[in-house]
């Protein structure tokens, strides 16, 4: 039996394995491997560790359907809302601009249930602790190797980290990828920010007319949520919890320090823009490294529409990926329908016997990377080898300027 891999628990990592394990041709043992404890990405959940029921959204805190991925999109939304993973946003968010067609959504279970979700009906075998350093070509088959613990060999490949983690990777995958390439990927670049989760004890009051609130006015805070007051489940079993995101600026200025020194600063600055608020019972700050992207590498219009070849010699390899228009939303689309055309036969360049694809990927909507890797595994999967990088930067299964951390 094939054995698949896909790095990376979060968004991109649990819809690309839940479509693998879907609508795969043949029977193939799906792993998931994440270097966190957790599942999530940046769209993880933090719980208290005084009360399991309280919990937090440190990422992504509501997510926007607008009017183009609609209808593409519709039978996700269906089905996450359905499962009751989704909500309408009824809860009033002070500053927040809502442009015409578009809608919000919430998870009242956190967000990371929506990774959780498609984790489950992947059928994966999902592993945490995995933080891949290393990959290699061996006998036909990909070698991939970790901090800890013996490299395992797969026949499938994606890679869903951000690209100064994929830079980072030693081994095989480093020569595959040109100077020019290589370049390309160093260009795109991330904001930085901090998290803070506040847990309190039952019975807490938090008076504040809002569950969410942008600040304009503070050099550290650039938005705070009652976190279970904005998801619809506030219950007098259970504390209220409020996160604070920070602004860029301050991220950046203290991203080398201690998360207990960062905390600190926040919880100063928070008394100052809501005076009085209760002692929490407990605390998470999360660094955001890679918070949101800012640039994305470009490729030019006459490189092939957002198909590239990384060399012109046994094994082959692509790459592929799209770049920045002004009609930004259509962008995906046409990355896949290039990527299915410069891959069949007839129009690639090369013969069927091209073993490894890299897939990079520096802002896509779900639907698109995924079906376009499907695509890939079906036509190709009688051949040794399938390689793809997915580059998350900022996935969403809905649009990817509108996947919102604060």
């Amino acid at each position: 039996m094939a054995r698949a891999l896909v790095v990376g628990a979060g968004l991109t990592g649990g819809v690309c394995a839940a479509l693998l394990g879907r609508e795969t041709p043949r029977p193939a043992h799906l792993t998931v491997w994440e270097e966190a404890a957790a599942p999530g990405g940046r769209m993880c959940t933090a719980c208290s560790p005084h009360a399991p029921g309280s919990t937090v959204d440190l990422g992504a805190q509501y997510i926007t359907r607008s009017p183009q991925r609609a209808g593409p999109h519709a039978r996700f939304y269906d089905e996450l809302l359905a499962l009751g993973l989704l909500e309408p946003l009824t809860s009033p968010i002070e500053g927040m601009v809502v442009k015409e067609g578009e809608c919000n959504f919430v998870a009242p279970q956190g967000v990371s249930s929506i990774i959780k979700h498609y984790l489950k009906e992947s059928g994966a075998d999902v592993c945490f602790g995995h933080r891949v350093t290393r990959v290699d070509l061996r006998d036909d088959r990909w070698e991939v190797s970790t901090e800890t613990g013996r490299p395992e060999r797969f026949d499938l490949v994606v890679l869903t980290m951000p690209a100064p983690r994929i830079l980072q990777l030693q081994g095989d995958v480093a020569n595959l990828i040109s100077e020019c390439q290589r370049r390309q990927l160093e260009s795109v670049s991330y904001s930085s920010r901090y998290a803070l989760g506040l847990f309190y004890e039952a019975g807490t009051k938090i008076d504040v007319p809002w569950a969410g609130q942008y600040i304009t006015s503070n050099p550290c805070i650039r938005f705070i949520s009652i976190d279970n007051k904005k998801r619809n489940i506030e219950s007098p079993d259970v504390g209220p919890s409020l996160v604070v995101h920070t602004t860029v600026p301050f991220g950046v200025m203290h991203m080398e320090r201690s998360t207990e020194d960062v905390q600190e600063l926040i919880l100063q600055q928070l008394e100052t823009v809501l005076p009085g608020l209760p002692r929490p019972a407990a605390a998470k700050c999360q660094r955001w490294r890679h918070s949101q992207r800012k640039k994305r590498a470009m490729w030019s219009r006459e490189r092939l529409f957002g198909c590239l070849r990384c060399n012109r010699t046994r094994p082959q390899v692509v790459l592929a990926r799209y770049f920045s228009t002004r009609d930004a939303c259509n962008v995906p689309q046409g990355c896949v329908q290039s990527i299915a055309r410069r891959l069949h036969p007839e129009n690639l360049g090369f013969p069927m016997q091209a073993r490894q694809v890299i897939y990079q990927n520096a802002a896509v909507s779900l639907g698109f990377f995924p079906k376009s890797v499907l695509w890939l595994y079906r036509n190709h999967w009688n051949l040794p080898n399938f390689f793809a990088i997915c580059q998350s930067n900022l996935v969403s299964i809905f649009c990817y300027h509108n996947f919102h951390f604060y």
